[in-house]
């Protein structure tokens, strides 16, 4: 390969000037080790093909892991271990994804996550939208958890929260939702960094600050891009009626 390159350099420099044929030379090579750093970031990118189902229990994960892959009710319970299958998006079944529904018991839930989060293309964090005022520093505490684990930040997988139960009266929205969880995860914020590195959520070898320094937190500030959605995996006709997750189809195309 040099010495096909050769009569092309050589042609270089009698055309130009020395020093303009060493820029030449370090911008192809620039040009050459930038295109490596993509492929290589490319790769290791399409080796993650896991969409994680986050959250607490009840918030309804194991029934929206159920609708996306077969469109039916089913009746759940609280899991213990988790649940996979591979997704195929529709319209194109060439794409796929490998849904995997973790437990959110307190209990199992870090564990499961330390499991899987390598492996992890995006996550999806299930709230559950009626039982969320009573439950929003559990939750808030969840997703810190979450957001500041080093695989987490190091991979950043497109993040969505699914703010489920929409089809229930007194569920909150998702505008609402997200600011609640901006002003738990900034007060999470400032009293983690202010603790011991021990008490730090250090078992998920993540850091204490979360976010920008000197700036009131919200989700813009990680390097993950974060949206929110409203969804309903039961329906407004209950086991009877279709669920209403398209936002949710439509997220995991994008993410496929």
């Amino acid at each position: 390969m040099a010495g096909g390159l050769e009569p092309h350099l050589a042609a270089l420099r009698r055309e130009l000037p020395g020093p303009a044929v060493l820029s030449v030379l370090l911008a192809l090579i620039v040009v050459a080790v930038t295109l490596l750093l993509w492929r290589a970031v490319q790769a290791r990118r399409s080796g993650r093909r896991a969409v994680l189902l986050l959250g607490l229990c009840d918030a309804g994960k194991t029934l929206l892991f159920a609708r996306l892959l077969t469109g039916r009710y089913r009746d759940t319970q609280t899991s213990i271990t988790d649940s996979s299958a591979v997704y195929r998006l529709r319209g194109d079944k060439s794409a796929a994804v490998t849904l995997i529904d973790l437990p959110g018991h307190e209990s199992l839930r870090l564990q499961f996550l330390e499991k899987f989060k390598a492996a992890a293309r995006a996550i999806v964090f299930v709230v559950d939208s009626v039982a969320f005022q009573r439950e929003v520093k559990d939750v808030a505490e969840f997703l810190y958890q979450v957001l500041v684990d080093s695989t987490v930040l190091k991979n950043a997988p497109a993040l969505l929260v699914a703010c489920n139960k929409q089809d229930v009266t007194m569920a909150k929205s998702a505008k609402l939702i997200q600011q609640q969880l901006e002003k738990e995860l900034n007060t999470l914020r400032v009293t983690r960094s202010a603790a011991p590195t021990s008490l730090d959520g250090s078992g998920t070898g993540g850091p204490a600050q979360l976010g920008r320094k000197g700036k009131d937190f919200d989700f813009s500030q990680l390097p993950m891009k974060v949206e929110f959605v409203e969804c309903s995996a039961r329906g407004s006709k209950g086991e009877e009626g279709d669920a209403d997750f398209k936002s949710l189809e439509k997220w995991l195309a994008k993410v496929a």
